[in-house]
Formats: C-alpha cells, sequence, structure tokens
C-alpha cells in the first residue's frame, strides 16, 4: 500500500508511543515506515528472518505463534489494532524467535529500527516511552504464565471472558479470584449489574491455544457457563448479564 494513500503522521500520533511527539517528529518517522495490506493467512515474519523493524496492527488481527518441531502450534499473543508487537527484539540484533501472521485481512504498520534510533538519539524521552511499553508487554507476559500456573481453564476462559471490564474494574476482578474481595461494586453501574458484550475476535480453536486450553475445552466451558445462565452464547457474540456474578462464578 502506498504510504501518501493514508496520512501516517496522523495515525502515528493517537498511537501511546508517539503521541507526545512533535508534527515535525512525526513526519520524520513516517519516513521510516511501511504499510502492508495482509490477507488471512499471510505471514508478516517467521522464525529466523531478520529483525529489523516492528509492527502495528492498524486492522485486522495477528496471532503470534509458535510450532514444536511435531508442528504443533501454540498461539503466543492475539495483537489487535492499535497494539504494536517486536519492539523488544528489534533492538537485540537477532532474528525472530516466534512466528506472525494475519488471522483476517489486515493493514500492518512497520516502523524500521534506523528510523526508531535516529529519534532516540535526537530525545531519549523517546527511549524511555518505549521502555514503558515493552514493560507493560513484560507484565502482560507474565501475567500469562501466573494465569497458566495457578488458575484453572475454567478460570482462565472467565478472565478472558471479563477482559473488557474498565481498568479499576478487572484488577479488582482478579483481587475477588485470588482473596475472595473486591470487584462486586466495580462489576455494578449504580444499582444495576455491569453487563458485558464480548465478541470473539477470531476463531475458538485460536483463543483456546492462547489460553493454553484445547478448543473441545474451551467449547465445553462456555456451554456451562451458559447453562448456569452466566452468559449468553450467539455464534462468536457472547452476552454477559451480570459481570460481578460471572466473577463470583469463578471462585466456587
Amino acid at each position: 500500500m502506498e504510504n501518501r494513500a493514508f496520512d501516517l503522521p496522523r495515525y502515528l500520533s493517537v498511537l501511546p508511543l508517539f503521541q507526545e511527539m512533535t508534527a515535525e517528529e512525526l513526519q520524520r518517522l513516517a519516513q521510516g515506515c511501511r504499510l502492508r495490506r495482509l490477507a488471512r493467512g499471510d505471514n508478516i515474519f517467521r522464525v529466523g528472518e531478520p529483525c529489523e523493524e516492528f509492527h502495528v496492527t492498524v486492522m485486522g488481527q495477528v496471532k503470534l505463534f509458535a510450532l514444536s518441531p511435531a508442528g504443533q502450534e501454540k498461539v503466543i499473543e492475539l495483537i489487535g489494532p492499535g497494539n504494536s508487537f517486536a519492539e523488544a527484539l528489534m533492538f537485540t540484533d537477532k532474528p525472530y524467535i516466534i512466528n506472525a501472521q494475519a488471522l483476517t485481512d489486515s493493514l500492518v504498520l512497520s516502523v524500521h529500527k534506523s528510523a526508531v534510533v535516529g529519534e532516540i538519539e535526537r530525545d531519549p524521552r523517546f527511549a524511555m516511552r518505549m521502555l514503558a511499553g515493552i514493560s507493560r508487554r513484560l507484565h502482560g507476559l507474565v501475567h500469562d504464565v501466573q494465569a497458566y500456573s495457578l488458575h484453572s481453564g475454567l478460570q482462565r476462559v472467565i478472565g478472558y471472558l471479563l477482559r473488557d471490564l474498565p481498568e479499576e474494574a478487572e484488577e479488582g476482578a482478579t483481587a475477588l479470584r485470588g482473596t475472595g474481595a473486591g470487584c462486586e461494586t466495580l462489576c455494578r453501574e449504580g444499582d444495576r449489574p455491569r453487563e458485558l458484550h464480548v465478541s470473539l475476535p477470531v476463531s475458538k480453536a485460536t483463543i483456546a491455544s492462547r489460553l493454553s486450553l484445547t478448543p473441545e475445552y474451551f467449547s465445553r466451558v462456555l456451554h456451562e457457563l451458559a447453562g448456569q445462565g452466566l452468559i449468553e452464547i450467539d455464534k462468536r457474540d457472547i452476552r454477559i448479564p451480570d459481570a460481578a456474578a460471572l466473577a463470583r462464578f469463578q471462585m466456587q
């Protein structure tokens, strides 16, 4: 896709990483960017290829995954619109250690390392913002390891369904799962239960792999929750009539 057909500086300005940059800096950074339209199944990069840029999903869905020697796939992360990936690896001067593939028709922005290094040299604050972004990703990966190690499959599925809670409510839900205290008020809207609508962005099999579950177990948990009246399922759309009740069910 031609860069001139897309307002790169304007798009860059709304990303958390670049929000504090001036118009001149954004114009300069845009020169080191490229846009790619990808069809479902197209590879963005593969293990072993040189890593000279990091990427942002503009539209669509991207999965980061690894393959075992036997060819079994493990989804590591799902990257939706506005989220970036491969920033940390770009600075190691090593090739990609995972694979990235478009799960749907997607638009991906790639920012070349030379453009990033140039801005870091001009303004060290830019490096601090990149470090903050990388730290958030690391925090998320640590959270995932904790979930896989300490939470049951049921808890992982419910945690995924409650991911769209406001940040403070999500933290309260985590507290509720761990200690029995926390999100009862955060999962309500005034005197009414907080209702959530969740749209699964990709197939159930892909989400199951992301949660380190089998597709069959993931579907079984969803139907169990539906049987309890805690969720309503319509293909990929899930309605949660009472988020607090769903969070409480995790503790049983």
